[in-house]
């Protein structure tokens, strides 16, 4: 039986492809802390496992216990961001990335904005577009909505 910590490197790895210092920093946690989290040697609190759960599309029950639980929301697989989402995405944040690298120089509160900055900004940003993603799709109708069988 697999643990919390095997539960959420396997999807960081292979749900959202994230190293653990990119999946880290995301959340304002260290590198060495999602490492802990991944081999138990340490247990992140609720709030934490409910910004995982989101971000990984998955379930705080499923993190601890690794059994989803049928709700009218997790049973929902319409808010599920299918494969043809993820590349959207990604095609939306290289057009970001690159219209903000392409500037004389990003500014934030009047000062030029770090390299590590404008990293963390980007992540910020693909974090939103997913988020509204998943919720935008509760709003189209059953009839328009791609099943996705997942």
């Amino acid at each position: 039986m697999s643990t919390l910590g095997e539960r959420l490197r396997e999807l960081r790895k292979v749900r959202v492809k994230k190293s653990q210092k990119e999946f880290g920093s995301i959340f304002g946690l260290s590198e060495s802390a999602i490492g802990m989290y991944e081999r138990n040697e340490r247990k992140p609190d609720y709030e934490t496992l409910e910004k995982f759960a989101a971000y990984l599309d998955t379930s705080v029950n499923y993190l601890i216990t690794g059994k989803e639980v049928e709700t009218a929301k997790s049973s929902d697989r319409g808010n599920r961001i299918s494969d043809k989402d993820e590349k959207d995405i990604a095609k939306r944040m290289e057009q970001i990335k690159k219209d903000l690298t392409t500037e004389d120089g990003l500014l934030f509160n009047g000062e030029p904005m770090s390299e590590e900055a404008v990293e963390s900004f980007l992540e910020a940003m693909e974090y939103a577009i997913r988020q509204t993603q998943r919720m935008n799709k509760k709003y189209i109708p059953k009839k328009y909505r791609e099943d996705n069988n997942e």
